[in-house]
């Protein structure tokens, strides 16, 4: 059996190295300001009146040593953190297919909470996040320190989720599939942690075909070292059924383009523009099938 709070209490003690010591003495620093409002919009805006100078420029130096900014963007007494992804495209996108009204709801991989700050103005019942990434843990405190939202951030990942002590009515795991050496076992641990008739909403890596298999990259695909398993709809389609989730509907294909993901001064390194062929942007640099998203809603 598994001991999850004996997990949790390891990954607290990583803020003693990768540099994350001195950002959690400056969170803990943070001003505290009376008159927050904040929209939670495609760019998510925090702001005060009250804020001095002097204080917008200690937030402004605290967003900046925690760089990279993956997800996002943030407008934070205005600073512009210009994440490498806009985060609203996948949102936007996803939002008209679900209702989280008084729902239970987990997001798995959540980054830096983008997606759970943006999900509030549904009236869910609970909002948790699982990542594992105490960096990413340490940009969601520094946003919910003004926000201060109910959100539940667990530094936790899928394989969790059978042991966790609450079951979800609504599970989004965008992004993490393909980074997972065993997918159907990550799947049977996403169904496990639903309710009974709960939703399941997913992204992942795709390529075309009828067929059912999955491509293997040889060490990188787009420059990613830990992405194993690229399906057909088709064969994605099969693992689900695997680990028992019903109703495999397709919400949308979507091939990653520069208007989505590219390099900005926030993120400390390379981008889309530079996993691509640059003779062929159809390739990866690898001379694999060019990044393309399926969209599934799952359920249990």
């Amino acid at each position: 059996m598994i001991d999850l709070d004996k997990i949790r209490a390891q990954r607290v003690k990583w803020h003693e190295w990768k540099n994350i010591k001195s950002l959690r003495v400056a969170l803990e620093n943070l001003p505290t300001l009376q008159d927050v409002v904040f929209s939670l919009d495609n760019i998510i805006k925090i702001s005060s009146k009250e804020a001095t100078q002097e204080e917008k420029e200690q937030i402004k130096k605290m967003a900046w040593d925690l760089r990279p900014w993956r997800k996002g963007p943030f407008d934070l007494f205005d600073t512009f953190i210009d994440s490498e992804w806009k985060s609203y495209i996948k949102y936007n996108l996803l939002e008209p297919y679900f209702d989280l009204k008084d729902k239970c709801v987990a997001d798995i991989g959540c980054n830096n909470g983008y997606y759970l700050f943006r999900m509030l103005k549904h009236k869910p019942k609970k909002l948790v996040g699982f990542d594992p990434s105490i960096h990413c843990k340490t940009q969601f405190d520094f946003i919910n320190h003004f926000i201060k939202s109910p959100i539940k951030f667990e530094l936790l990942g899928v394989e969790h989720l059978p042991y966790f002590e609450n079951r979800f009515d609504f599970i989004f795991c965008l992004g993490v599939l393909y980074h997972r050496s065993d997918p159907i076992n990550s799947l049977k641990a996403l169904y496990s942690g639903l309710n009974s008739g709960g939703e399941l909403t997913i992204d992942t890596f795709m390529i075309d075909g009828e067929e059912e298999f999955a491509l293997t990259p040889k060490g990188r695909y787009s420059k990613i070292s830990n992405i194993y398993f690229i399906p057909t709809i088709n064969a994605l389609k099969n693992w689900c059924e695997r680990a028992k989730f019903r109703d495999f509907e397709v919400l949308e294909t979507k091939k990653t383009d520069l208007s989505e993901q590219r390099k900005t001064e926030w993120i400390q390194g390379e981008s889309l523009e530079n996993f691509l062929d640059p003779n062929d942007n159809n390739l990866t640099i690898e001379g694999y099938p060019a990044p393309k998203r399926v969209y599934i809603k799952l359920r249990k």
